[in-house]
């Protein structure tokens, strides 16, 4: 009898992965495989194969309570396709996922000894490099598809490889309009790039080998702690199931309350979700890719847009190991002294940093953009923009109307950039911090570097002063590469060359107008603040290993 099941549920496996390619095909190539009618007995006939699988999965378990569990999904999806009006599409989509997911388990569970897989396992930096340049080169290549670039537009390889890098760098800055070059599919593949990104690599690749039963390695769990933030041990599956779970409530929160919003502009209520969810998702993730052609500009005095708006953002550029520090903290009654060392300075770095912004944009632009803007739209105006500004990417002025002031502000912003563990690029916020206090320590005359009664490590304080010199320098020679190519102004460029690499995507209006040599210096660029300098120093660092002697002392002047 078990035979027989087997053999009939192999027979299952093959029919619905035949299915799931057909499915792949019409998604990506439109061809016209069914009629509407052949159509619809074609997803039932799916639907069923499903059924009978799940009874001979019960038949062979004795229907257990984790098998059970495993097969809700399918039996929501088999609901929705008998209940719901045209939702044939919806089902294909969900088999393809499926069937996708199976395949990847079981080729994940297949011992490759001595392949390059392991060894690709064993540095873990190494791997994230190489899936970001992965994921980027398979978004170029959907971006290039037919049926995602509208009709009557052209995507050149060039455009659909900037894209997809500042897609999946979660950059936002762009060659071509999203909302109208691209067609449903295009743009959609921009979402899963920005929420691949914005999630990052490790914490999508953790979650897969986590569902997969698979175990994370010690070395993979080192790189997490360091791309994290976190200075405790880090229980994989407690970190990455809370970065699934808040990531989850906050698009979903944020694309609730934009559709208010995008209700009353759209005669449309599909379209009106779809813009929420996108913009909800692409906040959330600091990405900054708007299907509006000019960002938030006709929002700028909408309150609802503004406040939902940035703060997805803080959240989303605050930091996962921050949250779930809340999490803990509240469980036993909010206490700031209850808080890490690592949230502490955060949390005040991020407010700190919001309220010096709103000011410095609101003098700089006082009698400058917003000049004849009334009182509350120019504080509106000036605390988007300081929040915007750490890497998210929208607006709700026009950057290249800027004044000085402001465009140094933004730059200074730009570069310092988020908080470790999060959504967002830059240095970091933390990075910020230690510089600052280490300053002021040596200034007066203190041998350590002490923040809320905690002393930081000089590792720390080393990793800090190589991180911002690897930073600075990377922008200064693409800088000048930059003014070799461009014809643009000093800070035209710098601007630009910044928010490449502080993963932000604000732009003075020269991003579609730069050379091609222009475009892989931004592409570069993109692609090294996002996996970020400390990446790159720890996957240099595990290629060798290093034998440590120490030279005699001899003091030099400097100053």
């Amino acid at each position: 009898m078990k035979k027989i099941i087997l053999k009939i549920e192999h027979f299952i496996f093959i029919t619905l992965t035949l299915a799931a390619g057909l499915n792949l095909l019409n998604l990506l190539f439109g061809f016209a495989f069914f009629s509407p009618s052949l159509s619809l007995y074609y997803t039932q006939f799916t639907a069923l194969l499903l059924v009978i699988n799940f009874i001979l999965n019960c038949l062979k378990t004795k229907c257990r309570k984790i098998k059970f569990k495993n097969r809700i999904t399918d039996i929501v999806f088999i609901l929705v396709l008998m209940f719901v009006k045209d939702s044939e599409r919806i089902f294909q989509l969900y088999l393809l996922g499926r069937q996708s997911f199976i395949i990847i388990r079981y080729l994940s569970i297949r011992k490759h000894e001595d392949s390059f897989f392991d060894k690709l396992s064993e540095n873990p930096p190494i791997f994230v490099l190489l899936s970001f340049l992965i994921t980027i080169f398979g978004g170029t290549l959907l971006l290039l598809l037919p049926r995602a670039t509208a009709a009557g537009a052209t995507t050149t390889f060039l455009d659909a490889l900037f894209t997809s890098t500042s897609a999946t760098c979660v950059t936002g800055l762009i060659v071509v309009d999203t909302g109208t070059h691209f067609t449903i599919l295009g743009q959609l593949v921009i979402l899963l790039l920005i929420q691949i990104g914005g999630l990052g690599i490790m914490s999508v690749s953790s979650a897969f080998a986590i569902m997969l039963g698979q175990k994370v390695s010690l070395r993979s769990e080192s790189l997490m702690q360091n791309v994290m933030g976190e200075s405790n041990k880090l229980d994989m599956k407690y970190l990455v199931k809370n970065i699934v779970i808040v990531t989850f409530i906050f698009e979903l929160l944020g694309a609730i309350f934009l559709y208010f919003t995008f209700k009353s502009d759209f005669l449309s209520t599909q379209k009106a979700i779809y813009y929420a969810v996108f913009h909800s998702i692409s906040s959330f993730c600091n990405a900054g890719f708007s299907l509006f052609p000019d960002s938030f500009v006709n929002y700028l005095g909408n309150l609802n847009i503004n406040l939902v708006v940035t703060f997805l953002i803080i959240f989303g550029g605050i930091g996962f190991p921050f949250m779930v520090d809340i999490r803990r903290n509240l469980k036993k009654g909010f206490k700031f002294s209850r808080l890490s060392l690592h949230s502490k300075i955060v949390l005040s770095t991020t407010i700190t940093l919001i309220v010096l912004g709103t000011i410095a944009f609101f003098i700089g632009e006082y009698n400058s953009e917003m000049e004849n803007l009334p009182l509350e739209k120019r504080l509106l105006a000036s605390f988007f923009q300081s929040v915007t500004t750490r890497t998210a990417g929208f607006n709700t002025i026009d950057n290249s109307e800027l004044s000085r002031a402001s465009v140094f502000s933004t730059i200074i912003l730009m570069f310092i950039g988020a908080s470790p563990g999060s959504t967002g690029g830059g240095i970091k916020t933390t990075t910020f911090w230690v510089v600052i206090i280490a300053v002021i320590a040596m200034l007066k005359g203190y041998k350590d570097v002490n923040v809320f009664k905690r002393k930081v490590t000089q590792d720390i304080i080393k990793k800090v002063i190589v991180l911002i010199a690897i930073s600075a320098a990377t922008i200064a020679f693409m800088v000048y590469l930059l003014f070799i190519f461009e014809p643009f102004s000093f800070e035209q460029i710098l601007f630009e060359a910044t928010s490449a690499f502080g993963t932000v995507g604000l732009s003075m209006g020269i991003t579609s107008w730069l050379s091609s040599v222009g475009k892989i210096i931004i592409i570069v660029l993109m692609y090294l603040g996002r996996v970020g300098p400390l990446t790159l120093i720890y996957a240099i660092s595990e290629t060798k290993a290093k034998i440590e002697f120490h030279y005699t002392e001899e003091k030099i002047g400097i100053g």
